[in-house]
């Protein structure tokens, strides 16, 4: 891939495909090589003129978005952006985009359309830039992987721990045991497909699992929720004062900040609101150096693929805390942005292979 990225916008939308080529044709590095308002058309202007990314609607008309970013990935994988509407159905629908192959996605509101894009047009940039630098052998790979992995769910009837979902308590008698000792993961771009690998690949550790991954708002519910019924352990979005219990794993929730503080011998969660860092809400810095403070030394901090650097200096502070920290290697991360930010900070213990990210949390919980 050259120094200029190009980019083909699909949209039945006129004016989304106006002015998403208005915002994207401005931008440094950028150039929209052109539009087609549905993937039957876009596949004919592929034909003639291969672009670096795919930007990409998933409700659209003749063929929707999935079946076509399946085919793509199938035949000639391609960076794809999937702009999706902020509703609960396009979390979901995106969410599974995501699943198939997707690297990065913007969000589009129901109304005032034109204005929104115009306004958030640094997000699109970002996110197509972020897209152009993943790679898509890896975002294969580890789609292979999540396919190989058997369920690992409890069959219907058989008992289940339950995170409860109102009154921030968490019941069921296999996570009726307090952990002190925590797992922190901070991920973005590439991270969940990367995530459903690590979580659905392991058993139930015996402590808790707390998460950012860079999402807005209503997608880290669907997230949750879709992360809940692949894997053995229960997988919730975080709920401000919360206690931490074995066997959980808490998402943060998009548009809002998640720490972790100390309660007695437990841990709690706080979700707030606050300014972005990093450009992010939520913000993996805001939550390591939480855990930094509040668990130190009985606390392993994981960084994993996403393009920047949020997580790198909160990693540190962990690190300088004596906890143990990890770094997804380059070889395996959709983009080697985050990870390398630690490294050159000298915040990471060791890299390990995405594949080797879940054997390592099972390790630590086992260890204490």
């Amino acid at each position: 891939m050259g120094a200029v990225t190009r980019v083909l916008i699909v949209d039945d939308s006129a004016v989304v495909r106006q002015v998403l080529s208005a915002v994207l044709g401005q931008a440094a590095g950028i150039e929209v090589i052109g539009t087609a308002p549905d993937p039957i058309f876009a596949m004919e202007r592929m034909n003639q003129d291969l672009p670096d990314v795919v930007v990409l609607d998933v409700e659209m008309p003749r063929m929707d978005g999935i079946t076509f970013l399946r085919k793509l990935m199938a035949v000639r994988p391609t960076p794809v952006v999937i702009c999706s509407t902020l509703t609960d159905k396009g979390a979901e629908t995106t969410l599974q985009a995501m699943s198939a192959g997707a690297v990065s996605f913007v969000t589009k509101p129901t109304n005032g359309l034109k204005q929104f894009l115009e306004s958030d047009s640094g997000e699109i940039v970002r996110a197509v830039k972020a897209a152009a630098a993943g790679n898509m052998s890896r975002v294969a790979a580890v789609s292979r992987a999540i396919a190989a992995l058997p369920a690992q769910r409890p069959a219907a009837g058989a008992a289940s721990t339950g995170v409860a979902t109102t009154g921030g308590a968490t019941t069921g008698a296999a996570m009726a045991v307090t952990t002190e000792r925590l797992v922190a993961i901070g991920t973005s771009t590439g991270g969940t497909q990367a995530l459903e690998l690590v979580l659905t690949s392991m058993p139930r550790v015996r402590c808790g699992i707390v998460v950012v991954q860079h999402m807005p708002e209503k997608f880290t519910a669907a997230f949750a929720s879709r992360l809940n019924g692949l894997c053995a352990a229960e997988v919730v979005e975080a709920r401000d004062g919360e206690r931490i219990l074995a066997g959980g794993v808490y998402i943060a929730p998009g548009g809002r900040h998640l720490s972790v503080v100390r309660d007695g011998a437990q841990y709690r969660l706080r979700v707030a609101d606050g300014p972005p860092v990093n450009r992010h809400k939520p913000s993996v810095d805001v939550l390591f150096r939480s855990v930094a403070q509040h668990a130190g030394r009985n606390s392993l901090g994981i960084i994993m693929t996403g393009m920047g650097d949020d997580g790198a200096r909160g990693l540190l502070q962990m690190r300088q805390a004596g906890a143990r920290t990890l770094g997804q290697d380059e070889q395996t991360c959709v983009v080697y942005g985050m990870p390398h930010e630690a490294v050159l900070l000298d915040a990471v213990d060791r890299e390990v292979p995405l594949t080797a990210i879940a054997g390592s949390i099972e390790q630590y919980a086992r260890s204490g």
